[in-house]
């Protein structure tokens, strides 16, 4: 998962390794040569070593900096600063070379343009210009600055879904969206089998009226489930399918209504139509979008015109297992402003996970703990 962004990333940090420290570190100016203008210059001692700020301890796990870092208040690039003389400044051509192939990279790994900018800018902003403890190799200074960098634009995505449906009115009412192939229909399934997990009664509409297809793969997924689907005829209304269910689910008094919606390539006038209705009568409390990851840019401008059709809410993102670019799992919810709420990494019920700022880092920078 991610192994071609991650394996570039690693290529731009051992980079910084290899380049000669004398070229890239600005000339320290030794403390025995800083005097007042009014006190004749007396002989200095050798800085005290710990008078630079003190290294963070280097084999944390994800997890356990991201837990120190919101502890700390502050974030990794900040504290390696350091205010002694004696350490170093990064020199602004070197560190445009490295910015340079960080572009690169994460371009050709299928991130949104906006986000390689805004990534950029977070790496400069945390480089350019401060001074750093020698206790850190530049590669590490650049790591830590690039992940502080990514962070801050995962921090969108902070939705709990599970939090979320408890605290709703019943019957909550959740409206899916996408086009055709997404995996749209198993992603629903999953979160059916999800919400039954948690004691929740479930109800099916299959609002995908235009191909019998999508109809009979939901009943079987209503049947191997055990949860009660709506549906009608191939071609009928497919509002008048969410209002049946609807009505149904209020009047048996079941939690949760899950509306399947037909696959819509975001340029058929037509079929946004037909969604935009299936909104209005439904009335969703929430809209999600499924896109399929390995899509990358095209999966973010479907997001766009979906989320200014009717209003997405949240992203499911499928295939995510078979995703070396992370791309879109990087840009989607930042381009658009609303989080993923899960990604789907297999075909099995319970092959959905929740989606986090934690989640991505792990995956991007070190192996996921068991």
């Amino acid at each position: 998962m991610f192994d071609s962004l991650k394996s570039k990333l690693k290529a731009v940090f051992q980079k910084g390794k290899e380049l000669d420290a004398e070229k890239v570190y600005e000339t320290a100016v030794p403390e025995k040569e800083i005097v007042s203008a009014e006190t004749p210059a007396q002989p200095v001692a050798a800085p005290i070593r710990e008078q630079s700020t003190p290294a963070l301890p280097k084999k944390l796990s994800r997890k356990e900096e991201i837990r120190q870092r919101k502890k700390n208040g502050g974030k990794r690039a900040e504290d390696m600063l350091s205010t002694s003389v004696m350490d170093k400044k990064i020199k602004d051509d070197p560190l445009d070379d490295l910015l340079d192939q960080l572009e690169v990279t994460l371009l050709e790994s299928d991130v949104a343009y906006p986000v390689v900018q805004e990534i950029i800018l977070g790496v400069r902003n945390n480089l350019a210009g401060r001074k750093y403890s020698r206790e850190y190799t530049l590669d590490e200074i650049v790591e830590i600055a690039v992940k502080d960098a990514v962070e801050d634009v995962l921090a969108v995505n902070s939705f709990d879904f599970d939090a979320w449906v408890i605290q709703q009115k019943r019957p909550t009412i959740i409206m899916f969206v996408g086009i055709n192939g997404t995996g749209k229909t198993t992603a629903i399934a999953k979160i059916a089998n999800r919400l039954k997990k948690q004691g929740l009664s479930v109800v099916l509409a299959a609002c995908d009226t235009f191909r019998a297809g999508a109809i009979e793969q939901l009943t079987v997924h209503a049947d191997r489930l055990n949860v009660k689907i709506v549906k009608h005829d191939q071609n009928a209304d497919p509002a008048s399918v969410a209002y049946d269910a609807i009505e149904h689910a209020t009047s048996k008094m079941r939690d949760v209504v899950l509306i399947d919606t037909a696959g819509r390539m975001q340029t058929n006038n037509n079929l946004i139509a037909e969604m935009k209705k299936i909104a209005k009568i439904a009335h969703p409390d929430l809209k999600i979008f499924v896109g399929d990851a390995l899509a990358g840019n095209d999966a973010i401008e479907q997001a766009k015109v979906f989320d200014e059709a009717i209003g997405v809410d949240a992203i499911i993102l499928t295939k995510i297992d078979t995703d070396a670019k992370g791309g879109a799992a990087l840009s989607i919810a930042k381009t658009i402003g609303k989080p993923i709420a899960f990604v789907c990494d297999g075909q099995e019920y319970d092959d959905i996970a929740k989606f986090d700022a934690e989640w991505m880092m792990e995956r991007l920078f070190d192996q996921p703990e068991d």
